[in-house]
């Protein structure tokens, strides 16, 4: 028996259900009246973000997310986009991890975050409703009223202090590993919105609340599938911003990344008010069939 091929085998029904939620995506979005599009793989310039690290490739690296690329086509007048595609990270391996993943991104021009937030119900709804069934034991239930709360709320509530009125990054990234993500409901999507301003590095800010930012992340049954802003258009902004992110990686010995010059001058040139998102695909498929480990689903997981 040749354990590889066995194993290829068994991959089959979640080989079939990844396929099938893949097709739902593209249909939700045609539908709607986005446009997919392609973006390069290699990059010279990374988005300068303190803890994503990119894979090296020879002189460029391996993009962490189209992000950049898919802003510049909003800046050129593309209302409504989308892609799906590998993305790459370097140094993220477990069972909810891989140095290279599927993400779906989507964007629409004169919009925001509530938006997107809005489209992400109806996607997951769409994506479950591919599948011929879900599996008995899966806790999650597509059909259950999302959750919905402040970053403030959800660490007053499990951590014992609020990172708005007080940030502490590496205090923040701890609990929000080890308190807030495991307590949050399994059954059900749970949305955390309003990231403190320093956890946001390319979201515009709330206009009411400078210490906020228009962020939010979608959780299915307790993990992390979506990341979504109301987008950062000012360009002076965002480029303090990467300068900042590039001297938090210099302190921490980590490499850092040349300024993604297009980006900032498609920001100048001028962006819409527009809203985003990024969807781990691998992630959606693994909660909606109820498996444990992204490799499940997954046809090659060897590296």
């Amino acid at each position: 028996m040749n354990p590889d091929l066995e194993s290829l085998r068994r991959k089959r029904p979640a080989l079939a259900a990844r396929a099938a939620v893949r097709s739902a995506i593209r249909a939700f979005f045609d539908a709607r009246g986005f446009l997919e599009v392609e973006t390069p793989v290699r990059l010279r310039a990374p988005a300068l973000e303190t803890h994503i690290d990119a894979e090296p490739s020879g002189e460029s690296f391996l993009r962490t997310s189209p992000e950049l690329h898919l802003k510049r086509l909003l800046a050129a007048g593309y209302e409504r986009i989308y892609q799906i595609g590998p993305c790459f990270r370097r140094g993220e391996r477990g069972p909810r991890h891989r140095p290279e993943y599927t993400m779906l991104e989507w964007y629409r021009a004169h919009s925001d975050y509530d938006e997107i937030l809005r489209d992400a119900r109806a996607l997951v709804e769409a994506a479950d409703a591919a599948l011929a069934r879900p599996p008995p034991a899966r806790e999650f239930r597509a059909d259950a009223p999302w959750l919905e709360l402040t970053v403030s709320e959800a660490f007053r509530r499990h951590a014992g202090w609020d990172p708005v009125a007080a940030w502490d990054a590496d205090r923040f990234d701890l609990d929000l590993v080890e308190r807030v993500e495991p307590a949050l409901p399994r059954d059900r999507g749970v949305v955390l919105r309003d990231y403190p301003a320093a956890a946001a590095a390319l979201a515009r800010l709330k206009p009411d609340d400078p210490r906020v930012a228009e962020r939010w992340e979608l959780y299915l049954g307790g993990v992390e599938i979506a990341n979504a802003y109301s987008e950062l258009a000012d360009a002076a902004e965002q480029r303090a911003r990467f300068e900042q992110s590039a001297r938090d990686r210099a302190a921490r010995g980590k490499p850092v990344y040349s300024l993604d010059e297009a980006f900032l001058a498609a920001l100048a040139a001028g962006l819409p008010p527009s809203g985003g998102a990024a969807l781990g695909v691998d992630r959606l498929v693994m909660v909606l069939i109820g498996a444990e480990r992204v490799d499940e689903v997954i046809a090659f997981s060897e590296e």
